[in-house]
């Protein structure tokens, strides 16, 4: 089973309004020991933003402004980035390094905690369980489930083809974790035992 964003967030979790000065925010950050806080929504369509001690030291700090002065909102970033409780920890991995983010809210109804690349370190499992080796055994799993449905209901029925349009996608997710291409894929392997499998992937564009 694949880690999610909900077994290793930061459940403690602290909001502020956009409209507390950066000072504020400061004294909470060191008072909770915290790099980012969540700004709060302004109603119910709005979405949430995200302000961190980078942007208080980018913004703030730098230009020598008094942060009593200066709003959250003037420096927070938002819409910010939010994570679905049930992403898979390395679906949060790749938004973080896509994005250059180091954290973001988890969200789903309401905020339900933090999720940071810290977490990912620190909580992630992936050092005792690469995601590559997951992944080609849940690839090998696959394989063998659509050879028997194939056995079953003919290299030419839709059900084979479904099954390796399954396994494809799985060697595609680790051709590209792998950031390489399989070279030969299971179904190509496939069709050379059974060429008449071929034809019940060909689908109308």
């Amino acid at each position: 089973m694949m880690m999610k964003a909900s077994d290793i967030m930061t459940t403690d979790v602290v909001a502020i309004r956009g409209s507390a000065t950066v000072a504020e925010a400061v004294k909470v950050m060191k008072e909770k020991g915290l790099r980012a806080l969540i700004v709060e929504r302004r109603h119910d369509q709005d979405s949430y933003g995200i302000v961190t001690e980078t942007d208080i030291v980018y913004k703030v700090t730098a230009y020598g402004t008094d942060p009593k002065k200066v709003r959250v909102y003037e420096i927070m970033t938002k819409p910010c980035i939010v994570v679905n409780p049930d992403l898979g920890v390395e679906y949060v991995a790749r938004l973080f390094a896509n994005t250059g983010i180091r954290r973001a809210p988890v969200i789903k109804g309401g905020l339900l905690g933090v999720i940071s690349v810290t977490d990912i370190l620190a909580k992630g499992d992936f050092v005792e369980k690469p995601k590559a080796l997951l992944l080609e055994q849940l690839i090998q799993k696959a394989i063998e489930d659509a050879r028997a449905i194939c056995a079953a209901k003919g290299p030419a029925s839709k059900e084979c083809a479904a099954a390796w349009d399954a396994v494809e996608e799985l060697q595609a997710e680790a051709a590209h974790q792998q950031a390489k291409k399989p070279e030969k894929s299971a179904f190509e392997e496939y069709c050379e035992e059974n060429p008449d499998a071929v034809e019940a992937r060909m689908y109308d564009t």
